[in-house]
C-alpha cells in the first residue's frame, strides 16, 4: 500500500488481513476493464428489455409482463424519479419478468425450447439469461409462500443481454 500515515496503514492492513477487503490485482484489472464499457452495456440491455417487453405484451401466450420501464408498472414513477435523468428515462434495466399462460409444465416446455437465450440461475450477464424461479432459485420454497410474493409456477425472470434484439425475440417466439 502507498500510504504516508502509519496509523491509517496499520488499520487498513489489519482489515485486509482479517476481513479480506482487498481485491487481487487481476480481479481489480477485470473490474476496471469492465467498467469502461458498463454504460454502453447497460444502455443496450435496457433498450433491448424495453423492446422485448413491448413485444411480450402483445403475445397471445403471455399473461402479464413486469418491467418498471413500462408506464403501467406500479413502480414506474419511482423508477423514473430515481433514474439519473428522469427526462430521458427509458427503462433503465435489462431485468424483466413475465407470466406464461399455462402451468409449470408449459413454463418448462418454453424454457427447454430456447436456443440462444441461456437458462441460468444467475442473471445479469452481457448475454440474455432466463430462469423459472419455481423450478430453479425458489424451488425449495413451498408453493403457497411463492404464490404470496408473486412467484407463480408460470413466472419467468429474464435479463436481457446486448445481443441483436431481433435475435432475442426470435428465440422467445
Amino acid at each position: 500500500m502507498c500510504i504516508n500515515d502509519d496509523d491509517l496503514y496499520d488499520k487498513l492492513h489489519f482489515n485486509i488481513k482479517t476481513v479480506g477487503t482487498m481485491m487481487a490485482p487481476f480481479d481489480a484489472w477485470i473490474a476496471l476493464r469492465g467498467s469502461k464499457t458498463l454504460k454502453l452495456r447497460i444502455e443496450q440491455a435496457s433498450a433491448n428489455a424495453m423492446v422485448i417487453c413491448k413485444w411480450l405484451l402483445k403475445h397471445k401466450k403471455i399473461e402479464k409482463v413486469l418491467y418498471p420501464g413500462l408506464p403501467g408498472h406500479p413502480t414506474h414513477a419511482i423508477a423514473k424519479k430515481n433514474s439519473s435523468d428522469p427526462s430521458k428515462y427509458s427503462g433503465g434495466s435489462g431485468m424483466l419478468g413475465f407470466y406464461i399462460k399455462g402451468d409449470i409444465k408449459d413454463t418448462n416446455k418454453f424454457l427447454s425450447k430456447l436456443k440462444m437465450i441461456t437458462l441460468a440461475e444467475s442473471l445479469g450477464g452481457v448475454e440474455s439469461l432466463i430462469e423459472s424461479p419455481a423450478l430453479m432459485t425458489h424451488g425449495s420454497v413451498p408453493a403457497e409462500l411463492r404464490k404470496k410474493v408473486g412467484i407463480d409456477d408460470n413466472y419467468v425472470r429474464m435479463s436481457s443481454g446486448i445481443e441483436n434484439v431481433e435475435d432475442i425475440i426470435k428465440d422467445l417466439d
